[in-house]
């Protein structure tokens, strides 16, 4: 959809994405309260206005590695899933004030007619009681991570699966940069991207350049291939 034409006021289902780097202070990697205060008011008032909303969110390994006293992120499969069952707890006491409804997928979610039918159904039913899904991988049982690669590709699957008509990637940075902005930090911003062509993934990076992340712009281009051939509108957006 050209940008002219987007009226954000006649979206009826969003889901709304937001990475560990976002949710966390980068000096120190603990949880940022006031700006997930302000995220859940957010969303909380999207809903209030008569909207859909869900909430794919990152950060149950990044706080699970903080409340248990790690100093770098896990490598290994097995800590990195005992982090994610740690703070996958402690995030869910945050987003209970929303009204919320946790829904864990993994790959077979998906693959899988009935489950996906079932995930399906699960999710309407929640929007018709007025509550907000908040939905992570399961990361205590994949076996690697992610089984959908991050949650940017998972964000755009469940947009996907729900129907929804617009895609909000929170992020650390403000649109995609024209180059590396590690290397870079004055590239110039790219604000509307009406093709998804050679030159836009040219532009993308792998890595987040964060010890909390997973995702790099690559994964966030790749999500807005996913979502734009499912007919979702999506957004990229600083998170602060």
């Amino acid at each position: 959809m050209e940008q002219k034409h987007f009226h954000f006021n006649e979206k009826k289902r969003v889901v709304v994405k937001i990475g560990s780097s976002s949710l966390n202070y980068g000096e120190t990697g603990n949880l940022n309260f006031t700006k997930l205060e302000h995220l859940v008011r957010e969303l909380c008032n999207l809903r209030n206005r008569g909207m859909d909303v869900c909430l794919v969110s990152s950060g149950a390994i990044a706080v699970g590695r903080q409340t248990l006293g790690m100093d770098e992120r896990p490598k290994d499969i097995s800590t990195k899933q005992a982090c994610a069952a740690v703070g996958q707890a402690r995030l869910m006491m945050i987003y209970q004030r929303l009204l919320a409804g946790q829904v864990l997928m993994t790959k077979n979610t998906m693959v899988n007619p009935v489950s996906r039918e079932n995930a399906k159904n699960t999710f309407d039913e929640l929007f018709r009681l007025g509550a907000i899904p908040i939905v992570n991988e399961n990361d205590t049982v994949s076996t690697y991570e992610m089984q959908f690669g991050d949650n940017d590709t998972l964000s755009a699957i469940v947009a996907s699966l729900i129907g929804a008509d617009l895609l909000i990637l929170l992020l650390i940075i403000n649109n995609i940069p024209s180059e590396d902005t590690h290397k870079n930090p004055d590239a110039k911003l790219i604000e509307v991207v009406e093709e998804m062509d050679a030159s836009i993934y040219g532009m993308a990076k792998s890595s987040t350049g964060s010890d909390v992340g997973t995702g790099g712009m690559a994964t966030k281009l790749t999500a807005a291939k996913i979502a734009t051939l499912s007919g979702t509108d999506m957004i990229i957006a600083n998170g602060r």
